[in-house]
């Protein structure tokens, strides 16, 4: 496959997922406007329904947003090890190769990534 080609595919890649990160944050708007929308139950002398609703909606999204950052990370961790088979070599030597060093910053950003993500799952301060 040729570089322009591959870089290509690349972008088009980014862009797609760029896209559907967009239409999760007009959903979260969404949600948002739906919060203060449940104003009106306490107007109108319901504040329980208000607050029920509203402890469903978050227990739901956190539910939600957890068990998807989980499957996410741990589809990730799971090739790790054939993500790191993947460093740049000339020679048989790592050292040598250009973009050795852009290789491993890389990698060890998604390792930093994975472990935010996995301190947020589980709870962890610090993450």
């Amino acid at each position: 496959m040729p570089e322009t080609d591959n870089q290509e595919d690349v972008r088009e890649t980014r862009l797609r997922i760029a896209r559907h990160l967009a239409e999760l944050h007009r959903l979260h708007l969404v949600l948002v406007n739906e919060s203060r929308a449940l104003k009106r139950f306490t107007l109108d002398g319901r504040a329980r329904v208000e607050i029920d609703i509203a402890a469903e909606m978050i227990e739901q999204y956190m539910g939600s947003s957890d068990a998807f950052l989980e499957n996410l990370r741990g589809r990730f961790e799971s090739r790790l090890g054939l993500l790191r088979r993947g460093e740049p070599k000339v020679n048989n030597h790592a050292e040598d190769a250009p973009g050795h060093g852009a290789f491993w910053l890389a990698f060890s950003r998604l390792c930093a990534v994975l472990r935010r993500a996995g301190s947020r799952v589980n709870g962890t301060v610090g993450g």
